[in-house]
C-alpha cells in the first residue's frame, strides 16, 4: 500500500528545514573527513611506526586502514540503520555523529598504527549509518515534490567536503603556523604544540574532526522526528525488530573483515583468497540481512506488514546493493587514483597537481550530484542511471586514454569524469527512499548503499595487483575497471521505475 503525501503544515517549515541542514552538514563533515585521511594518514603512519618501519609497511597500513573503513561504514550502514527504524531517526543520528565524531578525534591521540585502525573502524560505524539516517529523514518530512533538490544537496554536501580538503592542503602550510600561534596564546606548553603540529599537524587535524558532534545540539533542538516512522511506531510496526537479532551483523562484519585480512599483505595467496572472498561475500550479505528477515518474518505473523511483502523488500535491498556497489567500486577503485596519478604526472614541475585535481573533480561532482537529482525526476530513475553509466565510462577513457602529462586538458577530463562518477551520490538519496517503506527504510537504505562499501573495499585492493599486470600502469588498470559500470547500465532496469510515485507506506 502507499501512503498519501506528508502534508504541508505536518512539520513546521524550521523543522523542515533544520532536518535538512542537519543531513546536510553531517554528509558535508563526513566527506571532509573521508577525504582528510588520504592527505594525512601517510604522515600519520609513518609518525607512528617510525624510523625503524620496514619498507613499505606505511603503504600496507595506509591501505589496510582505507579498507577496514569501507567495512565498517558498510556494518555501521546496517546497525544504525537498524536502530533509526528502533528508537526514530533524530535519536539515531545523533548517536551516529556522537560516534564518528569522537572516536575520529581521539584519532588523535593514538600511539601505534593499529590505534588508528581501531578508532577509524568505530569512527566509520557512525559514518555508514548517518547517511541512512539523513536520508530517511529528510525524504519523509519534505513534500515529494521537494525531494529531487533535497537528494541534490545532501548529494552535493559530501563533494564541499572533498573540496575543503583540498584547498586545506593548499594552505596546509599557513594553517599549521597560524594554528601555532593560537595554541601557545591559549597557553598550552611548547612541547604540546610541537607534538600536535608535527608531521603535517595530522593529530590536530584528526582531534578537530570531533567539531561535527555540535551537530547534535542542532539536531535535539531543532529537527523533528518522522511523522510517518512515529505513525509507524504508534502502530506497534517497530515493536518488532530484536536487539539479538544485531548477532548476524556481528556475523557479517567479521565475514567482511576476514575478506580485507585475506587479500592483506598478511593474508593468503591469490586463489584462496578468491574463495575466502566468495564465501565471506555471502556470509556478509546473509548477516546483514537477518535482522531484516527476522522482522519481517514477525511483522508478517502479526499482520502489520501483507504476506508476502518480505520478499519483496529483500529483493529491493540486493537490487540497491548491486547498483550501490557498481558506482562504489567505481570510484574506490579507479576515480579515487586521480589525484595521486596527477602528482606522479605532475613531478616537480607541477608539486600542487594533487590539489589542483582533488579540486577539479570535487567542483564536477558538486555540479554533477545537484543536477542528476533533477534530471531523475524529470526523465525517470532508471534511464538517468543508464545514462550516467555509459556516460562515465567515455569520461573515464579520455581522460585515462587521452592524457600523459598534466594541464589545463587533464583538470577539464579531470573535472569532467569525476563529476559524471560522483554523480550517482545526488541520485541514491532519491532513488532509494522510494524503494522501502517507512518501517525499513532506513536500514533498507543502509543496507543497499554501504553494502557496496564492502565491494568497493575488496575492488580497491585489487587496484594495484591490477596495475602490476600492466607494468604499473594506473591509465590502463582505470580504463579496466570502469568496465564495472556496464553492470550497473544493465542491472539497472531489472528495478521499478519510480518516478512520480509517492514514498511507499
Amino acid at each position: 500500500m502507499v501512503a498519501s503525501e506528508l502534508r504541508p503544515g505536518a512539520v513546521s517549515s524550521f523543522g523542515r528545514n533544520a532536518a535538512l541542514v542537519a543531513a546536510v552538514l553531517g554528509w558535508l563533515f563526513d566527506g571532509f573527513e573521508m577525504g582528510l585521511f588520504p592527505l594525512i594518514g601517510g604522515p600519520a603512519i609513518k609518525d607512528l611506526l617510525g624510523a625503524d618501519a620496514l619498507p613499505g609497511a606505511a603503504d600496507k597500513w595506509f591501505g589496510a586502514i582505507i579498507a577496514v573503513f569501507l567495512v565498517g561504514a558498510a556494518t555501521g550502514g546496517v546497525l544504525f540503520g537498524w536502530l533509526g527504524d528502533v528508537i526514530g531517526r533524530v535519536r539515531a543520528m545523533s548517536l551516529s555523529i556522537f560516534t564518528y565524531a569522537v572516536f575520529t578525534g581521539l584519532c588523535g591521540f593514538a600511539t601505534e598504527a593499529w590505534h588508528v585502525a581501531a578508532l577509524r573502524f568505530i569512527a566509520s560505524l557512525g559514518m555508514g549509518g548517518e547517511w541512512s539516517l539523513g536520508v530517511a529523514l529528510v525524504n519523509e518530512i519534505w513534500p515529494g515534490k521537494s525531494r529531487a533538490v533535497t537528494a541534490g544537496l545532501i548529494g552535493a554536501a559530501a563533494n564541499v567536503g572533498f573540496l575543503l580538503v583540498a584547498l586545506l592542503s593548499l594552505g596546509l602550510g599557513g594553517v599549521i603556523d597560524g594554528a601555532r600561534g593560537m595554541l601557545l596564546g591559549l597557553g598550552l606548553p611548547e612541547a604540546t604544540v610541537t607534538m600536535l603540529l608535527a608531521n603535517s599537524a595530522w593529530r590536530l587535524l584528526m582531534i578537530s574532526g570531533a567539531l561535527p558532534a555540535l551537530l547534535i545540539f542542532l539536531i535535539r533542538m531543532g529537527v523533528p522526528e518522522s511523522e510517518k516512522w512515529q505513525a509507524e511506531s504508534d502502530r506497534g510496526a517497530t515493536s518488532h525488530w530484536m536487539k539479538v537479532d544485531l548477532v548476524g551483523v556481528l556475523v557479517g562484519g567479521l565475514a567482511a573483515l576476514s575478506i580485507i585480512w585475506a587479500w592483506s599483505p598478511a593474508g593468503l595467496a591469490s586463489g584462496p583468497a578468491a574463495i575466502v572472498t566468495a564465501v565471506g561475500l555471502v556470509v556478509a550479505a546473509a548477516g546483514y540481512l537477518y535482522p531484516v528477515l527476522r522482522y519481517l518474518g514477525r511483522a508478517e505473523a502479526a499482520g502489520t506488514l501483507a504476506t508476502g511483502s518480505g520478499r519483496h523488500v529483500v529483493a529491493m535491498m540486493l537490487f540497491g546493493a548491486g547498483l550501490a556497489g557498481v558506482t562504489l567500486l567505481g570510484t574506490w577503485g579507479s576515480i579515487q587514483w586521480i589525484p595521486r596519478w596527477a602528482m606522479q604526472l605532475g613531478g616537480t614541475a607541477a608539486p600542487h597537481a594533487k590539489e589542483y585535481s582533488q579540486i577539479a573533480t570535487a567542483l564536477g561532482a558538486i555540479i554533477a550530484t545537484f543536477a542528476t537529482a533533477l534530471i531523475a525526476d524529470r526523465i525517470g530513475r532508471r534511464p538517468t542511471f543508464a545514462m550516467l553509466c555509459l556516460a562515465t565510462i567515455v569520461a573515464a577513457l579520455w581522460l585515462y586514454q587521452g592524457h600523459d602529462a598534466f594541464g589545463p586538458s587533464f583538470l577539464a577530463a579531470a573535472f569532467l569524469a569525476g563529476g559524471i562518477s560522483a554523480s550517482f551520490y545526488g541520485f541514491f538519496p532519491l532513488y532509494f527512499p522510494e524503494l522501502f517503506p517507512t518501517a525499513v527504510r532506513a536500514t533498507g537504505q543502509g543496507f543497499s548503499f554501504n553494502f557496496g562499501r564492502i565491494i568497493a573495499a575488496i575492488g580497491g585492493l585489487q587496484t594495484a595487483t591490477l596495475m602490476g599486470y600492466f607494468g604499473g600502469s594506473f591509465p590502463k588498470a582505470g580504463s579496466v575497471l570502469v568496465a564495472i559500470y556496464l553492470v550497473g547500465a544493465m542491472i539497472v532496469w531489472l528495478g521499478p521505475e519510480t518516478k512520480g510515485r509517492p514514498l511507499p507506506d
